[in-house]
């Protein structure tokens, strides 16, 4: 129904962002790192990305600072048994791309130190989403991965970036084609995956 808002920022705080679009009040419900990315940002006009969740009961709005976080929070809310109260907290705690590196790499105890998310419930996040990134690896990497064949130096880092990307809501042939350019020899998986944002947002 609505991709994004934008507007003047009337409010932001406590887990809310309230905007003012030509002088219609839109409350979106948003983590903490939207609160603290959308607060920092100079003069009052502000664009969050949106995502309506519908009740029985109620039409809740969220809001999102970056496309990734909204992919993220999507993603998320797929889980079974994870709300959107679940997902904010996570994603007040983790950043998408430390997100999804932590499935990648089975960390649940990470997951679980967003508040109000348990170590059961992370591992449960980790094992309904991280199929669909495996999937994505070995298509991604090939027969070599498939077979468990050992690749050279870098090619395995390269493949959990463009994975993690893909989670992200990237298209695989971007992911690919920016990870490609990036020192797969000497940086991290975590430092692939943020150099490669900052690449895709400026495109």
């Amino acid at each position: 129904m609505f991709y994004f808002i934008e507007g003047k920022k009337e409010f932001v705080g406590n887990g809310i962002a309230v905007i003012n679009c030509s002088g219609v009040g839109f409350r979106l419900l948003v983590s903490d790192r939207t609160v603290g990315k959308t607060a920092a940002e100079r003069g009052d006009a502000v664009k969050l990305y949106t995502y309506l969740h519908v009740r029985e009961d109620a039409l809740c709005l969220y809001g999102f600072y970056s496309l990734e976080e909204q992919s993220s929070f999507k993603l998320l809310i797929g889980v079974s048994g994870v709300g959107p109260k679940a997902a904010l907290s996570i994603l007040s705690t983790l950043s998408p791309e430390k997100l999804a590196m932590c499935i990648i790499g089975n960390d649940a105890k990470t997951i679980a130190t967003s508040p109000g998310v348990g170590v059961k419930t992370a591992h449960k996040i980790i094992l309904e989403l991280k199929d669909k990134i495996t999937k994505d690896a070995v298509t991604t990497t090939g027969a070599k991965e498939y077979f468990s064949v050992p690749a050279p130096a870098g090619e395995g880092k390269a493949a959990e970036a463009v994975s993690a990307l893909v989670v992200l809501g990237y298209a695989k042939a971007d992911a690919m084609s920016v990870v490609a350019g990036l020192d797969t020899e000497n940086l991290s998986v975590e430092e692939l995956i943020k150099q490669a944002l900052k690449h895709m947002s400026r495109r």
